[in-house]
């Protein structure tokens, strides 16, 4: 009985080294991933911001391209009304109502006019059908919005980045608060074995996704 109690007046100061260690390490993985959270929560309001910023400038841009779209079909309305007028009083050799209408040709339009003639359409039987067709036919605003398209598109995809990097902080928050459950239960199981195994859970958890945390992006308010 005597060498049984001094054995456990051995065994007990040993453990109790290990039971105060271990809640210290526990308070330290609790604060630590307590000040995680809070910065992954952050994170992920703030990409929720960046996404809005984003999708605003998407849809900015998509009313631009509608509106420069709408102009240039508008001045190729216009390019085939008057088109249309000077093409048939040049194929009546009516050279005073043909010059009415070619002066009054837009300046985007007049050189593919001038180049379509230049192929003799009315005896080439080769020449372009139409001086729409002809290389220098060119609408800025057709270009505005096919560049306003591009740009949209760009911004649509940055719109679909920051969203998965708000999920992706999101997962963190979660990730980080699961291993604040385990350091707190750590600290409260009476089984020093269940306690050591769901510390060293929740420090494997914390350590990994700190380890993926540091792979995002950051923003910071100014």
């Amino acid at each position: 009985m005597q060498r049984l109690g001094r054995a456990d007046k051995q065994v007990t100061p040993e453990r109790s080294r290990v039971e105060e260690r271990l809640d210290l390490l526990a308070a330290v993985l609790l604060a630590l991933a307590t000040v995680a959270t809070a910065w992954s929560g952050y994170q992920a309001s703030r990409w929720n911001g960046e996404q809005a910023k984003a999708s605003g400038r998407t849809n900015g841009l998509r009313i631009e391209a509608a509106r420069a779209q709408g102009l240039a079909q508008a001045e190729t309305q216009v390019d085939v009304a008057t088109f249309s007028s000077w093409a048939d009083a040049y194929a009546n050799k009516n050279a005073f109502l043909a010059d009415f209408y070619f002066k009054r040709f837009r300046k985007e339009f007049k050189p593919a006019v001038e180049a379509w003639i230049a192929t003799r359409p009315l005896r080439n039987p080769e020449a372009p059908l139409t001086p729409f067709v002809m290389p220098e036919y060119k609408l800025q605003a057709r270009d505005d919005a096919n560049r306003l398209d591009t740009e949209a598109g760009l911004s649509a995809a940055a719109v679909l980045v920051d969203i998965q990097r708000s999920t992706n902080y999101v997962l963190a928050v979660v990730l980080f608060a699961a291993a604040l459950f385990f350091a707190g239960m750590s600290a409260r199981l009476p089984t020093l074995r269940v306690r050591l195994a769901l510390f060293a859970l929740g420090l494997a958890l914390f350590v990994g996704t700190v380890v993926w945390l540091a792979t995002f992006p950051v923003s910071v308010s100014v």
